[in-house]
């Protein structure tokens, strides 16, 4: 019997590539084409590199056993150190390493990590945005009953909500490309920050020193490098990071609990595929499930972000390690939990069911409920004070809402009592032309789905391979 314990988030919910990125394997995998990277660049600009060497590392760094690797660190307690002699062995070199630090490697590649998943990260959003847009279109002039406070305020259309919740995934978007577009690696900076060995190394001569991170920059494929950094990077970029995640998760997040809520009033659903449960005892049930999933990996990213706050300002001096427990679990595991939300956010959008009828019998409901602030304003215009009718309009559909649901009255009469309460005055004729109207009284809610589309399309343009991602099969 196996006593390993599988990462929840991994095995359950991520997708194999992002699985990959940050897999034991795959770090060291990234960590040995970091040190021939180096490597080259030290040869390239003077060091002596015997004939032969590089391309012996280069033969063996896919050869990967990360169970040796655990074992030489159980006797050297330190992961690096283990690293290093593994890779050595395996050349029959000692030639990785030379002027570095653990961190030159460690901070760098972790930060590889991070800068290739959000990428992917990238790439989702943007499947999310077409998705969203998709289905905001295709639902752009169907009459919906608004609800603030969860109680029912105008009439909308459901374009526009979908539209709404992808506003907010917009605004991610543009904060995910900022972080893209400006995170820093830290760079070959040596022990305290100041590239002494590496200077030492090119006989004093800093420029070379400089130019081999450069060089390293470019292998990595990153924006930017710290300029004046430590032994660690700022831990504030990490809450960065993570804050950004949690705010591309917070549109789908906010949609997935509407959405539950609509389905409990049988407005709409998730979708429910052949031959799925909903309940090992009650045959009838059709869960928001997958809805459920996303809003429970949106508190497992919030609990990262936490974390990351707690790392924030936490270093002392030129830097310490006491964060590496933490950011052990909370780099890969962030990652791993978004990637998983969005493919299930994904399948969400493909998968959904709006039922029309439903949706048109609850409006019809609310309607004269709806319609308050429109009667308040006709009747402002036809000369009564706007506190005055705001309190009669209230005095009255307070005492409606009783009526019906205590079962005095069945149906609606709101706008007749609204008719026969002289201090409106509004006529029937006045009544019935909002009613006629109210329906589909909606303001601009379907050109604000018009807007929304086109500031989407114009990224699915830039960003073709994504607005086309579709996704895997979640469970």
């Amino acid at each position: 019997m196996s006593d390993s314990i599988p990462n929840v988030l991994a095995e359950r919910y991520a997708t194999a590539p992002m699985r990959a990125l940050w897999s034991p394997e795959g770090k060291v995998r990234l960590e040995r084409d970091y040190w021939i990277a180096v490597l080259k660049g030290q040869r390239d600009l003077g060091i002596p590199v015997p004939d032969g060497v590089i391309e012996a590392y280069e033969k063996v760094k896919d050869q990967i056993n990360v169970a040796s690797i655990m074992e030489r660190e159980r006797v050297t307690r330190h992961d690096v150190k283990a690293r290093i002699e593994e890779f050595c062995d395996l050349a029959g070199h000692e030639h990785i390493h030379k002027g570095m630090t653990s961190r030159d490697l460690t901070e760098n590649v972790e930060q590889l990590q991070v800068f290739r998943a959000l990428l992917e990260i990238r790439r989702k959003t943007v499947a999310v945005l077409a998705g969203i847009a998709r289905r905001a279109a295709q639902t752009r002039d169907i009459p919906l009953t608004a609800r603030t406070h969860n109680v029912a305020a105008q009439a909308t259309t459901l374009g526009k909500r979908l539209a709404m919740f992808g506003e907010e995934t917009l605004l991610a978007f543009g904060d995910l490309q900022n972080v893209i577009a400006t995170y820093p690696a830290r760079g070959l900076k040596g022990a305290v920050g100041t590239r002494l060995d590496q200077i030492t190394l090119f006989n004093g001569d800093a420029k070379k020193a400089s130019e081999l991170e450069n060089r390293i920059l470019h292998h990595l494929g990153m924006p930017a490098a710290f300029g004046a950094v430590g032994q660690v990077y700022p831990r504030s970029l990490d809450m960065q990071v993570i804050g950004s995640l949690c705010q591309v998760a917070s549109g789908p997040g906010s949609f997935a609990r509407t959405l539950r809520l609509m389905a409990g009033h049988e407005l709409a659903s998730e979708g429910f595929a052949k031959g799925q449960v909903g309940s090992s005892a009650m045959p009838h049930k059709m869960n928001s499930r997958s809805c459920e999933r996303v809003n429970g990996l949106h508190v497992i990213l919030k609990g990262y972000l936490a974390m990351a706050a707690g790392l924030a300002g936490d270093q002392w001096n030129e830097g310490d390690v006491s964060c590496s427990v933490v950011r052990r679990v909370m780099l890969p595991d962030a990652f791993l939990a978004l990637d998983g939300l969005l493919e299930t956010f994904l399948t969400i959008l493909n998968q959904m069911e709006v039922f029309e009828s439903v949706i048109e019998q609850e409006l019809m409901r609310y309607l004269p409920f709806l319609l308050t602030t429109t009667v308040m304003m006709e009747a402002v215009k036809a000369g009564a004070g706007r506190e005055t009718a705001h309190e009669v309009i209230k005095e009255h559909a307070v005492q409606v809402a009783k009526d019906m649901r205590t079962g005095k009255v069945r149906e609606n009469d709101l706008l007749t009592r609204l008719v026969a309460d002289e201090r409106l005055t509004l006529t029937d004729a006045d009544m019935q032309r909002l009613v006629a109207a109210g329906k589909n009284n909606t303001g601009d809610a379907p050109e604000q789905v018009d807007a929304f589309c086109a500031r989407v399309n114009a990224i699915a343009k830039e960003y073709p391979e994504g607005a086309k991602y579709e996704p895997g099969v979640i469970l």
